[in-house]
């Protein structure tokens, strides 16, 4: 009985309202519905808890930005892209003059924080770190944009961080990793399939 009391930690039940609110993140993300954005403002401010007492500061980092994103992404995915018309924005595919901006954010927001992980905290991952933290960035974007291949990006960043999560000790947060990873590829098809049905 004691190691089950020692074991559920503040902590730990964090984790688990993580877990939680993940999940229900990842059900309205996966029908492209805008409560997604609702779970994009609790979630960090659970992550920024549990990410700065794993030592994981990047991660930690991210969730602000992730903050600041989630108004952007409910912005856009109600009143649409455009000013003059006001309208739901649709998925669609990530225009290709994009793709080559994207991978040159990505490249330089890694090589920045690696740098500042290395030399500023005592992490003892930055670079497994700074690498999800970096494509997260541009997963967010992609996803505030709706465009499909955001999936692609997930399902990279969530076979990443089911590992470094594990490793970290954060298990249950390893755990929901595992689901993002497989849902990631059932997002991807179901975006598709909405994305021909013009949603």
């Amino acid at each position: 009985m004691q190691e089950l009391i020692d074991f559920f930690t503040p902590d730990r039940i964090m984790e688990i309202a993580g877990l939680g609110v993940g999940l229900a993140y990842l059900y309205f993300e996966y029908h492209a519905n805008r409560l997604v954005w609702l779970m994009s403002v609790i979630m960090p401010v659970i992550s920024l808890f549990i990410y700065f007492r794993a030592g994981i500061y990047a991660d930690f980092a991210i969730n602000i930005y992730y903050l600041i994103i989630a108004v952007y992404g409910y912005v856009v995915w109600t009143f649409g892209l455009k000013r003059k018309k006001r309208e739901p924005l649709p998925i669609t595919r990530m225009p290709g003059k994009y793709y080559i901006g994207a991978v040159a954010a990505l490249a330089a927001i890694f090589a920045f924080l690696a740098w500042g992980l290395v030399h500023f905290t005592n992490s003892n991952v930055p670079y497994w770190d700074a690498f999800t933290t970096a494509l997260s960035i541009v997963a967010m974007w992609m996803l505030a944009r709706k465009y499909a291949e955001q999936w692609i990006a997930w399902f990279i960043v969530d076979a990443v961080c089911v590992g470094l999560y594990f490793y970290k000790g954060i298990y249950f947060y390893s755990v929901l990793y595992s689901v993002y990873t497989v849902i990631a590829l059932f997002g991807y098809r179901k975006w598709i399939c909405l994305m021909r049905q013009g949603k």
